[in-house]
């Protein structure tokens, strides 16, 4: 159809009376701009579809990616210090067993208690009572309490107290009461001792 022929039909036609009932009353021309209008429309809609699925998923590839380079950053810098690691790990495991050795067996808490006696008449004190408590079991371990009660000078407390924290085994001092004696210028002392024992050492 020629160009002129296409622009008097265009024209004359009233687009008033576009009834889409009757698309095949419409002149040619209508059809193909319609047509046209159409197929550009669903292409923009299927483009702009689509762009917006691939953005999502390109967001979250990449998140994954920031997750992944976390990862590998995390593990090579694990794999280029692994022997520093293994190191470490064997130095925990020597101290943990050096810890262990200090706590005392069942065998072992008379001895201790001789040793805090020997350790209060080296420090010139006069030992009153020292008695076992009750034992309080916790997670990994066995705390023994012991009360000890001594009578001797000031100076003479601070070389007791200090006698005891040499000790080769763990012992943990608490709650200290000091009291001045009614005559002369001793002092009374009242403190708790603790011991512990490593569950796995209990036979």
């Amino acid at each position: 159809m020629p160009i002129r022929d296409t622009l008097q039909e265009l024209q004359d036609f009233d687009f008033a009376d576009m009834d889409l009932e009757n698309i095949g009353s419409w002149p040619m021309a209508i059809k193909v701009i319609v047509w046209v209008i159409v197929f550009v429309a669903v292409l923009v809609l299927g483009y702009v579809y689509h762009i917006s699925g691939l953005q999502d998923e390109l967001t979250v590839e990449q998140q994954n990616e920031v997750t992944l380079r976390q990862e590998f950053g995390d593990k090579a810098y694990k794999a280029a210090n692994l022997d520093a690691y293994r190191k470490q790990m064997q130095e925990m495991e020597e101290s943990f067993g050096a810890l262990v050795s200090q706590l005392p067996s069942d065998t072992e808490v008379p001895g201790l208690l001789e040793d805090i006696t020997i350790k209060g008449l080296e420090s010139g004190l006069e030992i009153e009572t020292i008695n076992l408590g009750a034992e309080k079991s916790e997670e990994f371990y066995i705390e023994l309490p012991i009360e000890i009660l001594v009578r001797g000078g000031y100076h003479d407390l601070g070389g007791f107290v200090s006698g005891i924290a040499g000790l080769p085994r763990i012992v943990t001092l608490h709650n200290f009461e000091i009291d001045q004696e009614e005559e002369g210028s001793s002092l009374t002392m009242k403190i708790m001792a603790k011991t512990y024992r490593y569950k796995d050492l209990e036979g």
